[in-house]
């Protein structure tokens, strides 16, 4: 099973299966309700290895992924749309498409026993925007 991440704003991020080693999309309902709620939400975790370029190879976003964690909410570049598929014997099993997603949370963790450092992206869908959500899936990889 691979991954791959799309992050498209003032410049395209794009992280592939040899970095990324995790997807986890939760749709957040609130647990409180006695009835369905219109208060929901999507959240969207990515986790992965932090990969150094060399000889030649693609350059690692996830530098770009730690700078777009830094924009304010003022700038309309802190909402960029996300794509993450989930790929499995080249079939798509999940497409998910985040029109107006936001950085909640960036973490990179480094140690001197695993000779790689590792992150994670936390991500949610803009509140307004939910509705422009997309889940797709179960068609062949191009």
């Amino acid at each position: 099973m691979g991954f791959t991440l799309k992050v498209e704003g003032n410049s395209t991020i794009e992280l592939g299966k040899t970095s990324i080693t995790g997807v986890k999309v939760c749709m957040d309902i609130p647990k409180d309700s006695n009835a369905r709620s219109t208060d929901l939400g999507s959240t969207i975790t990515v986790t992965g290895k932090i990969l150094t370029a060399v000889d030649g190879d693609p350059f690692d976003g996830t530098r770009q992924l730690g700078q777009w964690a830094l924009v304010p909410a003022e700038s309309a570049d802190c909402y960029r749309k996300v794509t993450a598929e989930v790929v499995a014997a080249s079939q798509v099993v999940r497409k998910y498409t985040y029109p107006n997603a936001f950085v909640v949370d960036y973490k990179e963790e480094y140690g001197d026993v695993e000779g790689i450092g590792t992150f994670t992206l936390v991500m949610k869908q803009k509140k307004d925007k939910m509705a422009q959500v997309l889940v797709e899936g179960g068609y062949s990889a191009s």
